[in-house]
This record gives C-alpha cells, structure tokens and sequence, in this order.
C-alpha cells in the first residue's frame, strides 16, 4: 500500500507552492496527484481563471457524504527581507513550519487531505462518500471559488450532507473553540448633497456634511441589537469620512461615508439598508440634503444549531485535546457563509496566532493533531 502523505510534510510542500490569489502555484495540482493515487476522483471547477479541485471518493449520490472545504490560495507575503525564512520555503525548524499559508490555511488544507486519504485507505466506508472542495480565491473577491464549486455540485448532482471548513478557529489553544456560524456583514457607502456656498453665509448653504454627520451620530450611538443566543450584539463602525474640500471657507456640495456592519442573525443585509436609508430619508426631509446609498453584503449572518452534527465534532475535539470547545460565532467571514446554503456547516482548524503576518508559521505538531482529530471524526461519523 502506498504511504499515506504526513500533514506536516504537506503543509510544507504546498507552502512551496506560490499561490498568491488567484495564482494557482501548482498547490491544486500537487493535491489533486495525491488524492488520484488514493482512489478520489477529482475535477478542476475552474472559473474566471480563479482554480478550483473538486475530490470524490465514495460513489456519486451516496445517501451520506462527508464534506471538508478549505483554499490553498494566499494573501501576498509582502516585503520577502523581512521574513526570517523566504515565504515560500516551507522551512522546518525547531518544529515549526515557516512560511505564507502555514496557518491561514495550508496545514488546515493539508490535514484534512491527509485525514481523507489513511481513512479511505485503511478503514473505508461501507457506504457513504468523502467530498473535498479546494479553492484558490477565498482571500480574494470568493465570486469565482467557494461559491463555483457548489454550482458545478449543484448542476452535477454531488451533495455533501454536512462539511467541516478548516480554518484557523482557535484564538490562544487548540481545541477551544468551534465556529457554529458566523455574523453577516454589510459594506454601505454614502453620499450626501447640499449646496455649496460660503462659510461666512449659512443660509445661503446646505452643509451635507453636517447632514452626513447627524446621520453618523445617529447610528453609532443607538445599538442595533442586544445580541441573541448564539451572537454578541451587531457592530457598526464608521470607516471613512471624506469631502474632497481643500478650502476652509467653502462648505462642500458633497460628502461621503463608508460603514461597514457586522450583524447577528436578528438582521439581513437587506434590512439594515432598509433601516439607514430610512432614517437618512428622515434627515434629508428636515435638512434638504439628498442622501444616495450603494452596499455590498459579503454575507448573510448564519447558525448551525446545536445538534448531532456539532456533538459529534466537539465530542472528538475534547476527546483529542482535554478541553471543552466553546461553540462560537465571532470573527469575520469565511467560504462557510457560501456552504451554509448547501449542507449544514461547521468550522474546526487551527490557532491562528499568525495569519497574514510577516514570518507567518505553525507547529508541525499542532498540524498532525489536527489531521488525527479530522480522522477521528470521519471514523465517528460513518462508524
């Protein structure tokens, strides 16, 4: 029988893949030779130049499908001198893994591929299947990644019936905490117009930014909500103002706003614009400044509730590490806002203490016990 691939070892040769978004780097097509030679079938969904791997193993249609979602695409490492070792080594040393995508997400990437390929080689299912979705745009814009494979799915007939996304999860330890769904968010941009005119002839003016600022004051001094079950209280911040007025004598004709929400499961992305829009309306009528407002929804908030699927993951997590894991929704988004709509979805990786950092990197160890832990829990779910 062929030697299963070691996650640590993976983890490293797809660190020396440079797969900067949307470059595939030859991290999808390492994956997939391994994946082939362990009997998966396997499908390039690529999209808009953006790459994407499909895995199967099992039969097509089965009554109960595993899933594991992950990208092996990664943000750009910056300046290479500032690093210890070159990004793209995948250098090992003193147990530690060095380089862009050790955390964020190769090893989670790699122990799951690792994990899917010693079970079905050496306990397969008697029934059921193993589904692998690996993309190459989830730092980036995600249209062309998460969201193209579960189309092709669709279209194809492939379900999986539930999926563990690999991200980095855990804030200090692993085994603290598992992601059960996650805040939506929404990006809104406003304009507001007056009248431009002299500062020294008020009435003759209609100040948008004064306009724009009560509107501001408005929303970040009344809270949206104060949280629910499964969610801390919803967030607004204020990301930019700007009037483009280099004159302190002049009131501008516009000025513009940029907020951006995180929001719990009592709101939808549309219902927020909805909610600004009309107290912008309210202002507008007292002011005479018009107000426009474009957004764009990164995701809608989303909770897989506390059942069998979620028992059985924390059972293996506690079981592997000795704690107890916090189910929890914080942090931004990932692709498993796109998955929710396919297959109930969860959320278990690594600590991501390095993330996107100059000498980014991960224990080797941490690496092998999340490929352990992956394996046990597809054991546990087709026992």
């Amino acid at each position: 029988m062929p030697q299963n691939p070691d996650a640590a070892d993976l983890t490293a040769r797809l660190i020396r893949c440079p797969s900067v978004t949307p470059d595939e780097g030859g991290a999808l097509t390492l994956l997939a030779d391994e994946l082939v030679a362990a009997g998966f079938i396997c499908q390039r969904v690529d999209q808009n130049g953006t790459p994407n791997l499909f895995a199967r193993w099992g039969a097509k249609g089965a009554a109960r499908s595993f899933g594991f979602n992950g990208h092996t695409d990664v943000v750009p490492p910056g300046d290479p001198s500032s690093w210890t070792h070159p990004p793209f080594s995948g250098h090992e040393t003193d147990g530690w893994i060095w380089g862009r995508g050790a955390t964020d997400m190769k090893s989670g990437v790699a122990a799951f591929v690792a994990a899917a390929i010693a079970f079905v080689r050496e306990t397969p299912p008697k029934d059921g299947a193993l589904i692998l979705t690996i993309t190459g745009d989830e730092e980036g814009a995600g249209k062309d990644g998460t969201l193209a494979l579960l189309d092709w799915m669709r279209a194809e007939g492939e379900q999986m019936s539930v999926c563990l996304v690999g991200e980095p999860s855990n804030p200090d330890r692993m085994g603290e905490m598992i992601k059960i769904g996650r805040r939506g968010s929404i990006t809104i941009h406003i304009e507001a117009r007056g009248l431009q005119g002299h500062a020294a002839y008020p009435h003759r003016v209609r100040n948008p930014l004064h306009a724009l600022t009560r509107l501001l004051h408005d929303l970040v001094t009344t809270p949206l909500d104060h949280g629910t079950a499964h969610f801390d209280p919803s967030g607004l911040q204020v990301t930019t103002i700007d009037c483009g007025n280099p004159a302190s004598n002049v009131v501008p004709e516009k000025a513009r706003a940029t907020l951006n929400i995180r929001f719990n499961d009592l709101h939808s992305g549309a219902s927020l614009e909805t909610m600004i829009r009309d107290r912008a309306d309210t202002i507008s009528a007292e002011t005479g400044v018009d107000f426009t407002m474009t957004s764009d929804i990164a995701g809608e908030s989303f909770l897989t509730e506390p059942g069998p699927f979620v028992d059985l993951v924390a059972g293996v997590v506690r079981e592997e590490t000795g704690l107890d894991p916090v189910l929890s929704t914080s942090g931004g988004t990932s692709d498993a806002r796109f998955v929710k709509d396919h297959c109930p979805v969860l959320e278990f990786g690594l600590v991501g203490h390095f993330m996107h950092q100059v000498d980014e990197r991960v224990p080797a160890d941490q690496v092998r016990q999340l490929a352990r832990i992956y394996r046990r829990i597809l054991e546990r779910y087709f026992a």
